[in-house]
């Protein structure tokens, strides 16, 4: 029980990970479109994000085999197996030269992977409070009020 509270916690936070870099680099395309940012700029933000997600998509996959939650493994493994795809294409990261040319479909792609993300955040909020693991997790923080009274500390004495 401890366990799967802790793997739930892990995929919580890894999914917020994945959110944020989609979410950041959505923005820096929407920079990049609205001429707020130069291209060289643009790619290289976004260039720097890209292998670290590709690894943790490829954790957070992993974590759920491990874990032995075979479909939520089912659900993440096309975007896992995309991802291998892309990097072992080398195509993976984005064109200085060319980034205008894909900037549309390189927009649609990484809002596709953020719904599917934020699809992924909701299945796990409600594993976690349907397994009751979340105020497991956060029992460890509550204390009793004569535990942390001052004053009955000091009339023991």
């Amino acid at each position: 029980m401890a366990w799967e509270a802790i793997f739930w916690l892990i995929f919580f936070l890894m999914n917020m990970a994945l959110i944020a870099f989609n979410l950041y680099q959505i923005v820096c395309l929407s920079d990049l479109e609205a001429d707020y940012m130069n291209p060289y700029e643009s790619s290289s933000r976004i260039n720097a994000v890209i292998v670290p997600e590709f690894v943790t998509h490829g954790v957070f996959c992993a974590l759920f085999l491990l874990a032995g939650h075979w479909i939520m493994f089912l659900v993440t493994l096309p975007i896992a197996f995309y991802n291998a795809m892309l990097y072992t294409k080398r195509q993976h990261l984005i064109d200085v030269t060319e980034v205008f040319r894909f900037l549309n479909a390189e927009k649609k792609y990484r809002i596709i992977k953020l719904a599917f993300y934020l699809v992924l955040f909701a299945v796990v909020i409600i594993r976690i409070f349907s397994a009751g693991t979340f105020f497991n997790i956060f029992s460890v923080f509550h204390f009793n009020n004569e535990e942390l009274d001052i004053r009955s500390s000091f009339l023991e004495f």
